[in-house]
């Protein structure tokens, strides 16, 4: 078995950390469901901003609302206005791991879905990559 990224909400913006609630990650119910993440599932939150890495759990916000609040003790690692991604896993075959294609929402930056889909490595050019 392989661990796949399921889905994933890229570079959200928080709209809120609330540092008095019980404990969570409230998201938007539409980018939830974008990305194949259902309510109480264990997330890992990066946060862009500051390079806090951190695990929660989802819970659904106000469909529409875009909302993205970090709640209780993890509000310590983020404040409204960071930019963070927020991912999901899975457990796949070593036949399924060979073809898997994750759920990556991008949204705007009032966390509105612009589009979802396959993610674009990262690199610098060749040439910049290695010192000479």
């Amino acid at each position: 078995m392989r661990t796949m990224l399921r889905g994933k909400i890229h570079r959200a913006t928080v709209t809120g950390a609330d540092l008095h609630y019980e404990g969570s990650v409230t998201i938007d119910v539409e980018l939830l469901e974008r990305a194949d993440i259902i309510p109480y599932e264990r997330v890992d939150i990066w946060n862009v901003t500051n390079g806090e890495r951190f695990q929660t759990y989802a819970l659904a916000g106000q469909r529409g609302s875009g909302v993205v609040c970090i709640n209780g003790a993890a509000a310590h690692k983020a404040r409204r206005g960071d930019l963070v991604i927020i991912a999901a896993f899975t457990q796949v075959s070593e036949a399924e791991a060979r073809t898997w294609k994750p759920y990556c929402v991008f949204v705007d930056a009032h966390n509105r879905p612009v589009e979802t889909r396959a993610e674009h490595a990262g690199q610098v050019e060749v040439r910049q990559a290695w010192p000479q």
